[in-house]
C-alpha cells in the first residue's frame, strides 16, 4: 500500500472527504515530489492526488513519473482548490493546522467547503520509517562520519570557527550532501558551554574544546550528530566531564526499546549526570526525532514527556550535554533506530575524546 493510499483510507474515519497538504516536507513524502515550500499543494480524495502548482513546476511534473498523481497548473492556487473540490464533491475539507493565519485566511474565503484543522497527521506517518528510509538515514549518517573525520584532519589553532565550518559545508557537498539541515554549530572553548552557538569569528586556540553540531541532507534525508574534540591541551574538569558525558550517552542508548517512555529514557542519562553534580549543567531535551527534518516526531524528550512512547522504526538523536560558562561544554550526539532487536546507531564516528594538533 502507497503513502497516499494510507492516507486514503483514514479519511472516512476521520471524517472528512478530502485532505489539503502543505507542509512542503508532507508533499515530499506523500509523492516523492519536490514542491518548495509556498508553490502549491497536494489535494488527497478518496480517489484522488492532485498536485496544484504553477507552470514553473510544468517541465518537472511532466519528467515526473507516477501512476496516482496528477498535475493542475494555474497561479490561482485556492481558486482553483475551491473548483476542484466542488466538482468532486467535497464538502468537508482537512488541512494542517500549521498553515499561516493569512492561509488560513484564504481558506475561509473563498471555500464552500467546510475546513477542519488536524494535527501531525502526515507528520504521524512519517515517525516510523520503512526501509528505504532507514537507507538513506544511514547514507546520510554515514557521510558525516566522514565529515567528522575530515574536521579532526583540518583543526588547527589559529583558524577561525567560521573557517572550519566552512570547510566541512564544501567538503560534504562535495561528496554527496544536498545542503545543511540546520546552521552548523562550530562552538570553541567559551562558545561551547552554549546549546546554540553558531560558527563565529571566534579563533580555535590551544587549550579549547571544540563542539561540532551538524546535520546534513542526503537524498532528502538528515542525519544530526555531534562530536566534542580538544585542541592540544585539554582542561582536566572538562576531560572529566567529558567521560560523564559519553557515558550518559551511552546509558540512554542502553536502554532504548520499544514501548519505553520518554521520560523514562531521559532519566538513564539525566541521573547519571544529576549524581555527578552536573544538573543544572544539562539544560534541554535528551533528543528528538529526525528523518526529512532535523526536529520530527517523535518529539524532544526529557523529564516531562510520559506522552512519547517509542515504537519500531522511529529515529532519534540521543545527545547529552553539560555546559560549564567560562570554561566551555561538552555534547555528543548520536542517531538511533529503535527496533523490537534493540538500539541499532546509525552514528559510527567515534565517542572517545579526540585531541588535534598536539
Amino acid at each position: 500500500m502507497t503513502r497516499i493510499e494510507r492516507l486514503q483510507n483514514r479519511l472516512p474515519k476521520l471524517y472528512i472527504d478530502a485532505f489539503l497538504v502543505t507542509n512542503h516536507e508532507n508533499i515530499l513524502y506523500l509523492t516523492g515530489f519536490n514542491l518548495m515550500a509556498g508553490d502549491g499543494y497536494l489535494l488527497v480524495t478518496a480517489n484522488d492526488a492532485i498536485i496544484v502548482t504553477d507552470d514553473r513546476y510544468q517541465l518537472a511534473l511532466e519528467e515526473f513519473d507516477s501512476d496516482e498523481v496528477v498535475a493542475t497548473i494555474t497561479r490561482d492556487y485556492y481558486g482553483a482548490l475551491n473548483k476542484i473540490c466542488q466538482a468532486l464533491k467535497v464538502t468537508v475539507l482537512g488541512y494542517e493546522d500549521t498553515i499561516s493565519y493569512r492561509l488560513y485566511d484564504v481558506l475561509d474565503e473563498v471555500m464552500v467547503a467546510d475546513i477542519v484543522p488536524f494535527t501531525n497527521l502526515i507528520e504521524k506517518m512519517r515517525m516510523i520509517k520503512d526501509s528505504g528510509e532507514l537507507a538513506k538515514l544511514q547514507r546520510a549518517a554515514d557521510l558525516q562520519t566522514q565529515g567528522y573525520q575530515y574536521v579532526l584532519e583540518q583543526a588547527h589553532p589559529g583558524m577561525t570557527e567560521r573557517q572550519l565550518a566552512n570547510q566541512l559545508d564544501y567538503w560534504m557537498k562535495e561528496h554527496g550532501a544536498s545542503g545543511a539541515s540546520f546552521p552548523t554549530i562550530m562552538a570553541s572553548g567559551e562558545n561551547a558551554a552554549k546549546p546554540h552557538a553558531t560558527a563565529g569569528n571566534r579563533i580555535i586556540d590551544d587549550g579549547d574544546v571544540v563542539t561540532l553540531d551538524f546535520g546534513y541532507f542526503v537524498d532528502g534525508y538528515t542525519a544530526d550528530m555531534t562530536r566534542t574534540f580538544a585542541v592540544g591541551s585539554i582542561d582536566p574538569e572538562l576531560r572529566d566531564v567529558y567521560e560523564i558525558v559519553n557515558t550518559a550517552r551511552q546509558q540512554v542508548i542502553d536502554h532504548i526499546r520499544v514501548g519505553i517512555h520518554g521520560n523514562d529514557l531521559d532519566a538513564y542519562g539525566r541521573q547519571l549526570i544529576a549524581e555527578a553534580g552536573y544538573d543544572d549543567e544539562f539544560n534541554h531535551g535528551m533528543g528528538h526525532g529526525i528523518g526529512l527534518a532535523v526536529h520530527e516526531l517523535p518529539a524532544s524528550y526529557g523529564p516531562a514527556t510520559t506522552d512519547v512512547e517509542l515504537h519500531n522504526n522511529e529515529v532519534i538523536t540521543v545527545e547529552p550535554g553539560i555546559y560549564i560558562p567560562t570554561i566551555g561544554g561538552v555534547r555528543i550526539e548520536d542517531d538511533v533506530v529503535v527496533t523490537h532487536g534493540g538500539p541499532l546507531v546509525l552514528t559510527k564516528a567515534p565517542t572517545d575524546l579526540m585531541i588535534v594538533g598536539d
